[in-house]
């Protein structure tokens, strides 16, 4: 049987880029040659490249974060040249990539978000209105990006400033979120028509951080990850259930990973990720391994999913 050619497109030139460039190893290590012919390409330096050898590929491999990668700007590339790719297509990355665009469309679908306002950069909304809306800490993050790149958790108001200036650096829109403490939840889905959720993972970054931030989630040892959760079967079940809306509400294909806070009884949802990091330790192969997936049979069962997804859409 022929091997397919696969398309292995990791780095790129968002601030996660270093983030990629480790998840595209680990993917490359794992893929099965007996099966694949694996050719890498980094779009900060390889798009002529790409398009070259597009007629030669079968799929496309995308395990980029951020803009230019998880946003829909690569995957419009890859549809105009006509190579299946894994995950949502440009409409479910674009919409998924941007949290406030993300957040009106859970509320419309009845999923309950944190409280937020939105800030623009030119906005004259006084730093004490946030917080008389809020209260302390108060999260504010940049609209687009990931891996809690440029947010903060503000802790008392002459720190308000700052943390503006940082999400600023990051995008000209941010969020202001009531700060929800609790537990951390996340719920791995994979299908495209049909979808089975995966066992919900549970997070615990180190009492030293305030929250699962940037060094938290890569840092070795920083942040303990459960799966399954040590939950009550019935908020496992809402958060899979919730997932799925999720996914769908963000015309997801393929595979996706929705973070949730549990507060109490009360579950908010966070943000959906599109194209959750896939090391071997990471969040979704964690929670395909609990429910007997090794990160190869993932890597399979994503590879077929996109094949299966560019012939319904009559590609």
């Amino acid at each position: 049987m022929r091997k397919l050619n696969i398309a292995l497109l990791s780095g790129g030139k968002s601030s996660e880029r270093q983030v990629s460039i480790k998840g595209g190893d680990q993917v490359f290590d794992a893929l099965d040659k007996e099966q694949y012919k694996v050719t890498r390409y980094d779009p900060k330096f390889d798009i002529a490249r790409l398009v070259q050898d597009a007629s030669e590929i079968d799929m496309a491999l995308i395990i980029l974060h951020g803009p230019y990668g998880e946003d829909g700007t690569i995957q419009g590339l890859l549809d105009l040249l006509d190579i299946p790719y894994q995950g949502a297509g440009v409409l479910g990355s674009a919409l998924a990539m941007n949290k406030l665009a993300a957040k009106q469309i859970y509320e419309q679908s009845g999923l309950r978000v944190t409280p937020y306002m939105v800030k623009k950069r030119k906005d004259t909304v006084k730093p004490g209105e946030y917080i008389k809306k809020f209260g302390l800490p108060l999260v504010v993050k940049p609209v687009e990006g990931g891996s809690s790149i440029g947010m903060s958790l503000v802790k008392e108001e002459s720190s308000l400033q700052k943390a503006f200036e940082k999400a600023f650096d990051y995008d000209e829109t941010v969020l202001v979120e009531k700060y929800i403490g609790g537990l951390e939840l996340t719920g791995g889905i994979i299908g495209n028509d049909t979808l089975e959720a995966m066992p919900v993972v549970e997070i615990i970054p180190d009492k030293s951080y305030d929250f699962f931030d940037y060094e938290a989630k890569y840092t070795s040892g920083a942040t303990e990850e459960i799966c399954p959760a040590r939950i009550d079967a019935s908020i496992s079940q809402k958060v899979q259930k919730y997932s799925k809306m999720a996914h769908r509400a963000l015309f997801c294909r393929g595979y996706s990973r929705t973070d949730f806070i549990l507060e109490g009884k009360d579950l908010y949802l966070l943000e959906t990720n599109t194209i959750p990091g896939m090391t071997q330790t990471s969040l979704l192969p964690l929670a395909a391994k609990a429910a007997g997936i090794s990160f190869a049979q993932l890597l399979d069962k994503l590879i077929k999913l996109s094949i299966e997804g560019c012939k319904i859409n009559g590609l």
